[in-house]
């Protein structure tokens, strides 16, 4: 991108994420933006930071790590990992990422249990619902897998259930991913309830081509990468 254009996009960004938020009721200090940097190099990331944007999200652990050392200099960076992680990699979270977006099996649950107590480092994490079903996503399927993983969070000293993740099928409508990030909210609402969870309060729902619906439907993070570093090139 251009020098200056990640800062712009970043004013765009946040603008529209006001604007979308006060026409939902809403603060927007209460819409958190996760600057989604997967492929693109540290030097944009660094763009961002000059902007006062200070979170980021990864999808692959091994990106992730080369970017964080690239910027071990930077003080006060949040990384988040929001792609499949796979238990084989788990040991290289604490420490590092402070929020994980896709938790959806036992398995991986008690391997980063055991992994954040070796390191004494607490995460937080969000259970990944795939509510459209695509066997291209990882994710749970339905309330009864979100409740056994839940139960299996009472059980953990090191981790942090905080909420709910999910992307929606990308070729669905408005009214389609609106119902589904609005089914994201009850679930979200019923652990709250069910569980006595007052700090499972947040939605990581919306990217660049549905933020402004996720939050309308009440998302607490949304996860942006081309509107603020530009589109990624094709895969070979």
């Amino acid at each position: 991108m251009p020098e200056s254009s990640v800062a712009e996009a970043l004013a765009t960004i946040q603008d529209r994420i006001a604007e979308t938020a006060r026409k939902s009721g809403r603060d927007a200090a209460a819409v958190r933006l996760i600057a989604i940097s997967k492929t693109k190099p540290p030097e944009l990331l660094r763009e961002a930071v000059v902007a006062e944007q200070l979170v980021f999200g990864e999808n692959r652990v091994q990106e992730a790590l080369e970017k964080m050392e690239a910027l071990a200099d930077v003080p006060n960076l949040e990384w988040h990992l929001v792609g499949h992680l796979q238990k084989n990699k788990a040991k290289f979270c604490p420490g590092r990422f402070h929020w994980l977006h896709s938790v959806e099996s036992a398995e991986l649950v008690t391997r980063l249990e055991t992994c954040c107590a070796e390191a004494e480092w607490p995460m937080q994490v969000l259970l990944q619902v795939n509510l459209s079903h695509e066997d291209s996503k990882s994710g749970l399927h339905n309330w009864s897998g979100i409740q056994r993983l839940t139960e299996q969070f009472l059980t953990c000293k090191w981790l942090q259930l905080r909420g709910l993740m999910t992307i929606p099928a990308p070729e669905l409508g408005e009214l389609e991913t609106r119902r589904l990030f609005a089914k994201l909210r009850g679930w979200r609402d019923q652990l709250q309830q069910e569980f006595n969870a007052p700090d499972c309060t947040e939605l990581s729902m919306g990217m660049t081509a549905d933020f402004e619906w996720a939050i309308l439907e009440g998302a607490t993070m949304v996860r942006i990468g081309s509107a603020v570093f530009g589109a990624r090139p094709d895969p070979a």
